[in-house]
């Protein structure tokens, strides 16, 4: 008896740790009408896959161009919020006139990503602490 309740229990934690496993993936498509930022690399204006590249805690990203020709691989952060997103989207940081992909996040999710700042981002925030001239710029994106 005590053989099978293990069994059991065994089995239901592969299930969770499985099922958690999956909701961890990310697959998400925006067009982004602004050249922007990621890290240190600037990207060109245009549509952009997002996937998860790793399966150990889902903080590696790939981010790729719909032509193929950009891509590259980024660490992210996990992001929570009380609230579940009420969109999927792609956030931007906007300081003066350039934009730093900040996070990303899933319709429905309370769990996103959060991108590393680069030199840059870190260097005009600096500049311009105290200052409002930084603005939240949200792009809606779709699952894939």
């Amino acid at each position: 008896m005590k053989r099978q309740a293990f069994t059991l229990i065994s089995l239901a934690s592969l299930l969770l740790l499985a099922g958690s496993a999956v909701a961890q993936a990310t697959h998400v498509r925006g067009n982004v009408p602004f050249d922007f930022t990621v890290g240190n690399k600037t990207l060109r204006a245009g549509t952009y896959d997002v996937r998860t590249v790793d399966t150990n805690g889902g903080k590696m990203l790939r981010l790729q161009s719909e032509d193929a020709r950009t891509s590259m691989i980024v660490n992210s952060n996990s992001a929570e919020s009380l609230k579940s997103a009420d969109k999927t989207k792609l956030v931007f940081n906007k300081i003066r006139d350039q934009y730093f992909l900040t996070e990303i996040w899933e319709a429905g999710a309370t769990r996103g990503h959060r991108m590393l700042k680069g030199s840059r981002e870190k260097e005009l925030a600096k500049e311009l602490a105290g200052n409002l001239n930084q603005t939240r710029v949200e792009i809606v994106a779709s699952l894939y």
